[in-house]
């Protein structure tokens, strides 16, 4: 049945009382609007035990990836970093640190979420197909980690989206990790369910959840077109670049669909309504899905290595993400600021919300104030990325108690995402700070050339955010083992 249209009437009297965290905000503002019902609860019909399988392996590379992060913000801080060795060591460990907490982690919570909205194994096949793609993907990032300390481990490639170290071990991990990616993207596009002809709040849902599966196999036939279609005989630097561009930005589109599924999940287990329809989100997410074509055109119609080639995937990127973003980000808004008195396990989960949107909207916002290649790109790249990860760290504790473990809440749970966010915010107005100045991205140490107090203390910002956001980090995964220790 479709939801009922939009209807005026009279506001409520101010002396009426409503239901804590239910009331809709646009009538508890007063302007008389009545709200279509939706419903965006999380539909969870697959298997449970392999999802939790992918949330050990999504908490793993957390760990390793904040072991990395205390590398990084230490060689890159003023009077720390002349104890540290640079160059080098400074990318090696930047290389594994960016992997582990947007490749994996990100791959491994779309796993979750995939892995709950398919339909179970009906198959011996698909039986299998599960547990080997977890298993593919766990090794591949056990190699990738292992790299760095072992002989041979290669130089470390800068490669936008997904940077490498140029050894065999490394590359060998990265080649595992695709394929269990792979059977993970075919297994969820094979097994996903029916979206259903009616406008409701789970159908949303579930298509955004199936988009960005559609999403990840375009990226992974991107990555298939570069490997056979970029000029071997290229610099390492510039092979890798051309290898990763188009895949990497189709990549993006996965994430910010998960994002947005985020955003109303945990919108409506605050308790909150969200003014927006299904219909409504139903096409933008679609919109975001077509955006992504845009990339086997951009294979099509120009050369791998021309500007036209890569200039269409950062349209498509813009254009697609941005218009499909503010629409639900300002019905999020609004929903959230009519929320009142809050249970315990609400409350994270309204934190992690408004830390995932601050972050992202930051992101955006120094994206708009780029110019040249200085530091000022990976304070927009990390607002971005980190609003995605609060979002997605927020849907972690949203699913505990549905993935038989116990729902986070308390003062820690709270204070995590706001630990985390904050510092990243301070993370990247130092980068912001530091880059006005021209500082250089991706250097540490003596090649960061710190001539003035400004630029010294724009770095030294930027170390004590890194540090606030590895405390945060490292409490979100204290504030999921103990949930996971007390079962639900």
């Amino acid at each position: 049945m479709s939801p009922p249209p939009l209807r005026l009437r009279r506001s409520p009297s101010r002396g009426r009382r409503q239901r804590p965290g239910r009331a809709s905000s646009a009538a508890a503002a007063g302007f008389g609007l009545v709200l279509p019902a939706a419903d965006y609860t999380l539909p969870i019909t697959g298997d449970r035990a392999l999802a939790r399988g992918w949330l050990w392996l999504a908490l793993a590379a957390l760990i390793g990836s904040g072991l990395f992060s205390v590398l990084l913000v230490l060689a890159r801080t003023p009077g720390i970093n002349t104890w540290l060795p640079a160059g080098d060591f400074f990318r090696t460990a930047l290389v594994v640190h960016v992997d582990l907490s947007v490749l994996v982690w990100f791959v491994s919570i779309a796993a979750v979420l995939w892995t709950l909205n398919g339909r179970a194994a009906r198959s011996p096949a698909a039986a299998v197909c599960g547990p080997l793609a977890l298993a593919l993907c766990a090794l591949g990032t056990a190699m990738m980690a292992g790299a760095p300390f072992l002989p041979g481990a290669g130089a470390p490639v800068m490669a936008n989206y997904i940077p490498l170290l140029d050894g065999a071990l490394f590359r060998a991990g990265l080649v595992v990790f695709g394929a269990g990616a792979l059977v993970l993207t075919l297994l969820t596009m094979a097994s996903a369910p029916k979206v259903g002809a009616a406008a409701l709040g789970d159908s949303a849902l579930r298509f955004g959840l199936n988009a960005s599966a559609v999403a990840a196999a375009v990226a992974l036939l991107a990555f298939a077109a570069s490997l056979a279609l970029t000029p071997r005989d290229l610099p390492d630097k510039a092979y890798y670049e051309l290898l990763f561009w188009g895949g990497g930005h189709a990549l993006q589109f996965v994430w910010t669909l998960l994002m947005l599924v985020g955003w109303l999940v945990l919108t409506q287990a605050c308790g909150a309504r969200v003014p927006l329809p299904p219909r409504v989100v139903l096409l933008l997410f679609a919109l975001a899905l077509a955006s992504v074509f845009v990339t086997p055109v951009a294979y099509l119609a120009h050369d791998i290595s021309s500007v036209e080639h890569r200039n269409l995937h950062t349209w498509a990127m813009r254009f697609g993400g941005g218009v499909a973003i503010l629409p639900p980000a300002l019905a999020v808004l609004v929903a959230v600021a009519s929320t009142r008195m809050l249970s315990p396990t609400q409350r994270p989960l309204r934190a992690a919300l408004l830390a995932s949107m601050l972050l992202f909207a930051a992101g955006g916002l120094i994206g708009l104030t780029i110019g040249g290649a200085n530091v000022k790109i990976p304070a927009h790249y990390h607002g971005c990325i980190v609003g995605v990860t609060l979002a997605l760290m927020g849907l972690v504790f949203h699913l505990l108690p549905r993935l038989g473990y116990a729902a986070p809440q308390g003062r820690l749970a709270v204070m995590q995402p706001w630990l985390y966010g904050v510092g990243q915010l301070l993370h990247i107005t130092g980068l912001v700070w530091s880059g006005g100045y021209g500082v250089q991205r991706k250097v540490a140490g003596a090649e960061q050339v710190l001539r003035s107090s400004g630029e010294v203390a724009g770095m030294a910002l930027m170390g004590l955010g890194g540090l606030l956001a590895i405390a945060g980090g490292l409490l979100f995964v204290i504030v999921v083992l103990k949930a996971m220790r007390r079962p639900d």
